[in-house]
Parts: C-alpha cells; sequence; structure tokens
C-alpha cells in the first residue's frame, strides 16, 4: 500500500479519485490549496512518514503545483538522505507545454484531464516502481523481456495483421479495425498511432459504448459554462483534446443515429462548436473506429449511417478471434506471464503440460482480454519458482473443456457446442445479475447491442 497525496481543489474530483485509489489498496491524504499540501508534507517528514508519490492538480486557490514542489523541496532540506518523491502533475489539455515545463523541474508524468482512471493506475505505478523516498532500493523483480513481438504473434495471419497496420500507420487514412470483444482492437489503433506523422501527440480513446445520447454530445465536442444545469466550467470535448492526434472510437456501432448525424458533420467539416458556445473550433485529428458489429450490414440496413460510414471506412482491417490463432497462443501466454511477473513481483515461469494443453482446447471467447486475465490468476495463485497447473484455472472454464473436449465432431457440430456453451454462460450471468442486462453485458465483456442479438437468437427471457 502507497501513502499518496492528492492536492486536487475539486471536491467532486477527489472525492472520485481518492475511492478509486483506495480501492487499489492506496492511503491517500487529501488536500485543497498548495499551503494545506505544505503542511501535510512537513508534517509527514516529522513523523518520518513518507509519502511515496505525489498527485498535483496545477491550477490552485493560492498558487499552483510548481509553487508546492518549490516550497516542498525546502522542507525537505531538513531530512538529509530522503528522496523528494515522484510527482505526477494533473492539467487540462490546453496546459499542456505548463505541463512539459514542469517535466523539465523534474515532474515525472502528467495526466491530462479528465483523467482515466486506467491511465492514472499505470502512470502511477510507474512512478511507485521508482525507490521510495526514505527506502533502500527494493530487490529487483522478474526482468521484463522485450515482450512486443510475442503480442504481436509470428502466424500467418499475424503477419497479415501487422503488414496492414505497417502501411496504412504512416497514412492519414481514417481506419475501421473490425474484431470480437477482447481480441486487442484497441492495441491495433494505439500500434497505428505510433506509426504514424501524429505520434508525438495525443490518443485519446473514447468508449462509445458507455456513452447516452446527452453523454456523447458534451463528451465529443465539450461544453461552455452555464450551458446546462451542472455546468459550473468550460469542459473540453474529446475531439479538441485529441486536435494533432488520434481519435479512437471504441465500439462505434452503439452509437445513436442522432450522435452519428452529429459526428459525420464535425468529420467532414472539421469544425465543432461546443454545447453553449458560440464560435466554431477547428479541430485537426486522424479517426480509427472499432467495432464487434457488422457496420456495413448496419449501413444496408439503416441502422448505421451509410455516409459515416464510407467517411471511416477509408482502409479496413479485420482482427482474428484468438481460436483461429493458436500457433500464437504460446507466444502470448509467454507475454501474458512475463507482464504478470512484473506488474505482481513474482517469478512463475513454468506451466505443466497438462495445463498448457487445456489452454489449447479451449476456445477463448473472450480472446487476448480473457486470455490476460487467465493468465493472471494463474500467476498470481502459483508461488514463485513453482509450476502452475490446472487448479489455478477457473472451474467454470474447466467445466467447458472437459464438456467439449470428447467431441470429436464436425465444424457443424463444433459450432452447434459453442453455441450451446454461450447460451449457458449469458443464461448463468442473468441469473446471477437478476436479468439486469447492462450488468450481465459488462460481466461477459460485450456491448448492450450485441447481448440483446444474442438474447433473440438463443431466446432467451
Amino acid at each position: 500500500m502507497a501513502k499518496l497525496l492528492l492536492l486536487e481543489d475539486d471536491k467532486t474530483f477527489s472525492t472520485i479519485i481518492n475511492g478509486f485509489l483506495t480501492k487499489h489498496g492506496h492511503n491517500l491524504v487529501l488536500c485543497a490549496s498548495v499551503s494545506d499540501a505544505v503542511k501535510s508534507f512537513g508534517e509527514s517528514l516529522q513523523q518520518n512518514s513518507f509519502f511515496d508519490a505525489l498527485l498535483l492538480d496545477y491550477h490552485l486557490p493560492d498558487g499552483n503545483a510548481m509553487d508546492f514542489i518549490k516550497a516542498a523541496r525546502a522542507e525537505l532540506e531538513r531530512k538529509p538522505g530522503v528522496e523528494f518523491p515522484p510527482s505526477i502533475i494533473m492539467t487540462s489539455f490546453k496546459d499542456i507545454r505548463t505541463a512539459i515545463n514542469a517535466l523539465r523541474s523534474g515532474v515525472l508524468d502528467y495526466i491530462t484531464k479528465p483523467v482515466h482512471h486506467e491511465e492514472l493506475l499505470q502512470t502511477l505505478k510507474e512512478a511507485l516502481s521508482q525507490k521510495s523516498p526514505g527506502e533502500s532500493p527494493a530487490p529487483a523483480k522478474a526482468q521484463v523481456q522485450d515482450t512486443s513481438s510475442m503480442f504481436q504473434g509470428q502466424s500467418e495471419a499475424a503477419q497479415k495483421l501487422y503488414k496492414y497496420v505497417e502501411l496504412v500507420g504512416p497514412t492519414e487514412l481514417s481506419v475501421i479495425i473490425q474484431g470480437e470483444s477482447g481480441s486487442g482492437k484497441e492495441h491495433i489503433a494505439r500500434s497505428i498511432h505510433n506509426l504514424s506523422p501524429r505520434r508525438d501527440h495525443p490518443f485519446v480513446a473514447i468508449d462509445c459504448g458507455a456513452l447516452s445520447n446527452e453523454l456523447a454530445t458534451s463528451e465529443f465536442f465539450g461544453y461552455k459554462k452555464g450551458a446546462f444545469t451542472g455546468a459550473i466550467q468550460d469542459k473540453i470535448g474529446q475531439f479538441e483534446m485529441a486536435h494533432g492526434g488520434t481519435l479512437f472510437l471504441d465500439e462505434i456501432g452503439n452509437l445513436s443515429y442522432e450522435i452519428q448525424i452529429k459526428l459525420l458533420r464535425v468529420i467532414q467539416e472539421r469544425v465543432l462548436t461546443p454545447v453553449g458556445g458560440l464560435h466554431p473550433v477547428k479541430i485537426d485529428v486522424r479517426l480509427i473506429a472499432a467495432t464487434n458489429y457488422d457496420l456495413l450490414g448496419g449501413a444496408q440496413s439503416g441502422e448505421f449511417r451509410e455516409d459515416l460510414y464510407h467517411r471511416l471506412n477509408e482502409f479496413k482491417i479485420f482482427v482474428p478471434p484468438l481460436r483461429e490463432r493458436t500457433d500464437d497462443l504460446n507466444a502470448f501466454i509467454k507475454y501474458f506471464i512475463n507482464k504478470t511477473n512484473a506488474e505482481l513481483g513474482k517469478n512463475v515461469t513454468n506451466f505443466s503440460p497438462e495445463l498448457m494443453s487445456m489452454l489449447y482446447k479451449y476456445d477463448w471467447p473472450g480472446n487476448l482480454r480473457e486470455l490476460g486475465n487467465v493468465i493472471k490468476r494463474l500467476v498470481l495463485l502459483t508461488p514463485d519458482g513453482a509450476t502452475a497447473t490446472i487448479e489455478g484455472l477457473p472451474e467454470e472454464m474447466r467445466y467447458s473443456i472437459i464438456k467439449t473436449s470428447p467431441q470429436k465432431a464436425s465444424p457443424a457440430n463444433l459450432k452447434k457446442l459453442q453455441e450451446e456453451h454461450e447460451k449457458e454462460m449469458i443464461t448463468s450471468v442473468l441469473h446471477q445479475v437478476r436479468f439486469n442486462k447492462s450488468k450481465a453485458a459488462k460481466i461477459l465483456q460485450i456491448d448492450r447491442k450485441t447481448l440483446y442479438y444474442k438474447l433473440e437468437k438463443y431466446q432467451i427471457s
């Protein structure tokens, strides 16, 4: 558990971050002004209870984050030999240059607002991996190999996939990435961005499946103070945040027809007007959209705007499901083992032959996301230096493999077995959540539209 100082004058935001990081085992001291933060920092030094990291809003009622850092460093001079804790600045996108100047002054990293929880957690992990103030260097953890090639895979399907990525990456073409849930679509999008001339500018990802009509408008385009009840300050939209970089629209097929129209207009005109705003804002972004839904079929049936589809579909990439990439499975397993060992500080490298056989027999409906979760569970449950066994597999996974493995069936029968298993899983989850479809979709890691389709397909009511 890390001791963190959170300097943030927005009480609502401070409460949300405190709740999120507390759930992840951290202990936070909350301050709303530079003076309060300096006082808390000084008290921690007197008590020899050092902060492991500092999370700092930039603009504060009585100064800014750099004012605090300067005062805190002065306090630290009374404790020779104690290092200043790693600092993370949280700032709006329009203050990026300020944040970069802060980096030059010794700040470890910065995060743009609105803060995405997973980004914050990852940045914080990197900060805490440094030597904690007042402590000796920690024992070395398991060495992390360069696993980029492992994650890509070496199969014919993988080579074809990344050949397309390498071809389209350096261009300005809009891209649609199609593939099942958990198959690695965002990884492909980031790979395209990293190969583009925009690589030094923001990569902003939006989960379209989680946006209502009202929320989508403000998230995409932002709003002005007073535009509606609760709009107590200006909010920069995701399009403007991604200016100069790449905007990744995940599960775009879930957007309503009304939002599709607004999105198309902005894409065509390269100009947006925030909600409640009077002046248009020019934007320059590259668009990458991802979906597990057949957008072309949706366009032909009228469920998805055909003109928006063609605007986005300057290049399409299909990400094959994991069950069609068994030649890459061993590389993926190694990748997730190394990643999990590094994250958990573990040293588990051996999987029993029986366990490996089970992993190859399973059809991985959750694809790479499910594989990563299973490997994390196996590593966590296995003592350092020991061999992971099938006892560490989730019970429902073992049941599924045992149930289907005796069937030496034709492809048609195999499909039927997979559908039966899927129907059983959906029914079981629905009962667990008392038929709350939103919760069921989240647990199954599919969007609500896909869940409704499967409910109708399997006649589940």
